[in-house]
């Protein structure tokens, strides 16, 4: 880890207020609660393959992803990886141990390399503290990550594997050259993909295998062509 190169005083509030602003809710707070929590946050950097935290470490910081992506995973005593979460710009992470006061229910490990805004546990629950608009804001994002771990527990122990890899297909899906295709990140191996849908690489081969056959959709190099969108979105339910 490193901080960002130095930046002015004001260059850097103007930076940290533009990452906030691209944080759902958070876009729509009063200009000084912005700069009030701008003025404590961070800049940091991480290579890719770096860990930002680990699991069962003291929640210190929670952070504000500006570029690049990190995923969250749980490691099983058996080694195998479990991916809670993937984040990407915009998102917030760590924030729920710091508002708890626990430790990190995950390891964050950044995919590529990215940018991050670090602001501290103390500073936070301050912030909090004096600003209820902002308390209001923390509370409505909580409420929908509680849905997503919702979700993510029907998908586990209720769909197939199938069933999960067409959800998750299905919400990364953009129109390009005239292509509904979903973009495979250089860190998107099988691998990746697969501890992201709870199984195995060979499981997600045979997955993506059989609906390449069935003509839903057709495996490239650097995406992922959806042939067929309303077969795919009804085989979410298998």
């Amino acid at each position: 880890m490193s901080n960002a190169r130095r930046l002015s005083e004001t260059q850097r509030l103007a930076r940290a207020i533009a990452a906030l602003s691209r944080v759902k809710h958070f876009a729509e707070l009063p200009l000084p609660t912005q700069e009030a929590m701008a003025r404590v946050a961070t800049p940091c950097h991480f290579d890719s393959g770096q860990v930002l935290f680990l699991e069962g470490e003291p929640a210190e910081a929670l952070y504000i992803l500006e570029s690049g992506w990190v995923k969250a995973t749980r490691i099983s005593p058996e080694g195998r990886e479990q991916v809670v979460l993937v984040v990407h710009p915009g998102e917030i992470f760590g924030d729920i141990a710091v508002f708890t006061g626990t430790n990190y229910p995950g390891t964050a490990v950044a995919l590529e390399a990215v940018d991050v805004w670090r602001v501290e546990k103390g500073d936070v629950l301050a912030l909090l503290a004096r600003y209820p608009e902002l308390a209001m804001a923390v509370i409505r994002r909580l409420g929908e990550r509680v849905l997503y771990y919702v979700e993510l527990v029907e998908d586990l122990s209720l769909r197939s594997v199938e069933a999960r890899l067409a959800s998750t297909l299905l919400k990364h899906i953009c129109l390009r050259e005239g292509k509904c295709v979903v973009p495979r990140r250089t860190w998107a191996t099988f691998d990746e993909m697969a501890a992201r849908l709870g199984t195995v690489r060979d499981v997600l081969s045979r997955a993506l295998k059989t609906l390449e056959e069935q003509g839903m959709l057709r495996v490239e190099r650097h995406e992922i062509v959806i042939l067929d969108p309303e077969r795919l979105a009804a085989h979410r339910e298998f």
